[in-house]
């Protein structure tokens, strides 16, 4: 455990600890992008709609400041006015709190998407130690911190500068404007400034974001040790998966097996390889291989093969390409369609001399190309000329 913990973490972390992570609350969270949205989102509305909502609030101050002789001399009355005013006041802002909800919600998930984890809520002790909150304070944590604090002071002041610059001779003939131009110019000017001091945050964003997807991958990061632990716990052992493969490979050998009986040919080396051929006219387009094998399987093979009086024809050349190249349950390559076509042939005319419908045929001169794999290296690239063709 203690060599563990002096491990370095350099491993990426698997799915199952990031979905760990997720259930514990610990997902990438950028607080700037979720501050810029919000804060952009109701500049906006507020750009919009401000003169509707400064009429709404206005005229809801009116009512509020006006009070008829019933409604003094009558408490419930007050209790009724006041309902009357919040939900005017909600139905006058109802545009800004729905922009702003939807934005909070959407820069909450932006980049670490949704998760809610009551494992977030619990307190924790450890928060508690101070020597852990004096290395997030003088950590790299914490100056990323300092420093967007700067940033944001710089980037917002620096924005809202430039409006006031560029506004600067509206400002100077504000004095001798009327009133109510004075007002609604001001107004303007103000949402303009805001407006853009809020745009402006999307400059720290967009540094906090990358920073915060960096820093919450390296919070997860695992030492070799904890990955090969993980691998052992999800897999098992090794002696245990492999021991799976081979019950999972005799699985499947017996299956094979099942169908040699129903094979129309076995062609072999004669005594290394095996492979098992069945063609049907009627349903099928080309032979299929229904059991292949090597050495001892290739001698089952065999063995089945002649319980079941299934014709064994020695072709070595043709035996290694069909091997090499074809798996079970698949057709054997166009290339090969003649050789095995000519075996074929030489099977059907054995079977009607059986039956004395036909003389005894010639055995055939099986040739297999050149070019055509003898060996597992150059299977692939056949078969990939066979996929280009």
């Amino acid at each position: 455990m203690a060599e563990q913990q002096f491990q370095e973490r350099t491993e990426q972390a698997t799915p199952k600890r990031k979905e760990e992570a997720r259930r514990k609350g610990q997902v990438a969270r950028s607080r700037e992008l979720n501050m810029a949205l919000v804060m952009i989102g109701a500049s906006i509305v507020m750009f919009i709609s401000s003169p509707a909502m400064a009429r709404a609030l206005l005229q809801l101050m009116r009512d509020g400041l006006t009070l008829e002789p019933a409604q003094i001399e009558t408490p419930a009355a007050m209790a009724t006015a006041l309902g009357t005013a919040a939900f005017t006041a909600l139905g006058a802002l109802a545009p800004l709190l729905v922009v702003v909800t939807v934005a909070a919600v959407a820069g909450g998930i932006a980049i670490g998407g949704w998760s809610f984890s009551f494992q977030a809520l619990e307190p924790k002790l450890s928060k508690l130690d101070p020597i852990k909150g004096l290395k997030r304070v003088f950590g790299l944590k914490g100056l990323v911190e300092v420093a967007k604090a700067l940033g944001k002071a710089g980037v917002v002041g620096g924005a809202a500068f430039g409006v006031l610059y560029f506004a600067a001779e509206e400002l100077l003939v504000l004095s001798m404007a009327p009133l109510r131009e004075a007002v609604m110019t001001s107004g303007t000017l103000m949402l303009t400034v805001f407006l853009a001091a809020c745009v402006s945050l999307l400059v720290i964003a967009a540094f906090d974001v990358p920073f915060q997807l960096w820093n919450h991958a390296k919070e997860l990061r695992m030492t070799r040790k904890e990955v090969q632990d993980e691998l052992k716990e999800t897999e098992g052992r090794p002696e245990v998966r492999s021991k799976i493969r081979n019950l999972q490979q005799e699985m499947a050998n017996r299956r094979m097996l099942r169908d040699v009986p129903d094979a129309d040919v076995i062609i072999t080396n004669p005594s290394h390889f095996s492979v098992a051929l069945r063609y049907d006219d009627a349903n099928m387009n080309a032979p299929v291989v229904v059991a292949k094998g090597v050495d001892h399987m290739a001698a089952k093979i065999r063995e089945i093969g002649e319980l079941h009086n299934v014709v064994i024809f020695e072709a070595p050349p043709l035996a290694r390409a069909v091997y090499w190249t074809t798996e079970v349950g698949q057709i054997i390559p166009e290339k090969l369609y003649v050789a095995v076509a000519q075996v074929l042939t030489y099977v059907m005319r054995l079977k009607a001399y059986n039956t004395g419908q036909a003389d005894y045929p010639d055995r055939p001169l099986v040739d297999v190309a050149d070019e055509y794999p003898n060996e597992a290296g150059s299977a692939a690239q056949v078969n990939h000329d066979d996929e280009v063709r």
